[in-house]
């Protein structure tokens, strides 16, 4: 079994790996890996730690996660503004989520960090070419050349000097002021202002003005609470390219434990879940909170000894379960893992990624994700969790603060002919800021029915 032998940062080579790219140099690999060793760390275990206790809140019910940015981050597209403004997106949908909850959100972005993407196939063909897979701007690059397309171990060097600079802005950001509750909610009213829908959230943005005026009224405000304008603001992405993550995997000098310090929370993909596999056997190692994506085919014994190799201890907030179906796949396929689940008394966070299994191909060859699907997903994860009497905890996006035209569908009713506009995405489509927001209102309703119906019990 997985867990039955000694752990170190470097034993998951001694096993079975998906998704490894083929580097045609191992010396320059090993050069990599090596400096990647010797840099100070992106985050600190015990950032970690306050993460994984505030996720323990969730698994309690009372407080909700919140997971959101890039499908992959670039190097083309790195700016302080397109940082700026995914945290203003998240941020805003945190506030509408915390009343329409009236629960503490718990905010995580997919930040600094998010550069590799597993693939269905390891070549890619066009026309007569055929060539690797683009997997993400920390293995190689999207443009469809022989060159761009070769595994350059350097790219781990700009992803690790990249993530340092978004993480730096991104402190900044939680901590000077710009997350002031205020501030958020007039970008908020600013939203509702131009949107076709703007009378169906009045309600919950009257209620947030109410709130904030009697708060004033009572001398709470950013410059009486620390609260009010700072918060906490952690980072995440998929341990994908484990050579990378090896090398950033220190012992904590207070508590002696290892951590993966390119990151606060790390996952395992759907395509990576293997239990005798590479990515499961570090991710057991480190004590980082951790994720694991759990797809239509992941069974409830299979699902069963993940969790016992991944959390052996049931350390509440040390695991999340992170649902990824499929609207059409969701009511069938959810409800036997979380009977199981809770059955086995396992203290999980239960998350709904409403957006991997709601991938289409238009016409023109465009990826593209529907609106309604992914609202239809996110109200499907609430039905089947209501049922089973398990906490619906948290919710897991691909998104974006720009404008762009990804996903069809929204307020505004972007069509498939509308794609073209501002299709910027290097993977897979992301809601842009006014869809996510749009999500993010109706998820708070679904949450103050959920609210209503518990008090009534």
């Amino acid at each position: 079994m997985t867990g039955s032998h000694s752990w170190s940062p470097t034993s998951w080579r001694s096993k079975p790996i998906s998704q490894l790219p083929l580097y045609p140099d191992a010396a320059k690999l090993q050069a990599a890996e090596a400096r990647l060793s010797r840099l100070p760390p992106l985050v600190f275990a015990g950032e970690a730690r306050q993460l994984r206790k505030a996720l323990a809140k969730v698994t309690e019910g009372n407080a909700f996660l919140f997971m959101g940015g890039d499908c992959a981050e670039s190097f083309s597209e790195f700016s302080a503004n397109t940082i700026r403004d995914t945290f203003r997106v998240i941020l805003q949908m945190a506030v509408v989520l915390t009343f329409g909850g009236a629960t503490r959100v718990v905010k995580v972005g997919r930040m600094g960090g998010q550069f590799a993407k597993p693939r269905s196939s390891d070549v890619e063909t066009r026309g007569d070419v055929t060539l690797p897979s683009y997997r993400g701007d920390i293995i190689n690059g999207l443009e469809f050349t022989p060159q761009s397309r070769v595994p350059d171990p350097q790219r781990m060097i700009e992803v690790y000097h990249q993530s340092a600079a978004t993480l730096n802005l991104l402190r900044a950001f939680a901590q000077g002021g710009y997350a002031d509750l205020h501030e958020v909610h007039r970008w908020n009213l600013n939203f509702l202002s131009g949107h076709p829908q703007a009378k169906r959230y009045e309600d919950l943005a009257g209620r947030i003005d109410e709130t904030l005026a009697f708060m004033a009224a009572c001398n709470i405000t950013g410059d009486t609470v620390a609260e009010i304008r700072e918060t906490n603001f952690f980072t995440a992405h998929e341990a994908l390219l484990l050579n990378y993550e090896e090398a950033l995997t220190r012992v904590d000098s207070t508590s002696g434990d290892w951590y993966d310090v390119s990151a606060h929370m790390l996952w395992i993909g759907d395509r990576t879940r293997q239990l005798d596999g590479a990515h499961v056997e570090f991710m057991r190692g480190v004590h980082n909170p951790i994720g694991l994506k759990c797809g239509p085919t992941m069974g409830t014994d299979e699902l069963l000894r993940l969790i016992d190799v991944l959390n052996p201890q049931n350390k509440p907030g040390r695991l999340t379960l992170i649902a990824r179906m499929g609207d059409d796949k969701v009511a069938e396929k959810l409800p036997p893992l979380l009977r199981a689940v809770k059955a086995a008394g396992k203290a999980v966070v239960w998350c709904s990624d409403p957006m991997h299994g709601n991938t289409s191909t238009t016409q023109n060859g465009l990826k593209t994700r529907s609106f309604d699907r992914i609202l239809s997903e996110v109200k499907a994860f609430f039905h089947a969790c209501h049922a089973e009497g398990v906490y619906p905890g948290g919710l897991h996006l691909e998104m974006t603060g720009q404008d762009v035209t990804e996903c069809v569908g929204g307020g505004y009713q972007i069509s498939e002919s509308d794609l073209a506009a501002r299709y910027q995405t290097h993977c897979d489509p992301r809601l842009n800021a006014t869809q996510a927001l749009e999500l993010a209102f109706l998820v708070a309703e679904a949450l103050k029915g959920l609210r209503r119906e518990n008090a009534h019990r």
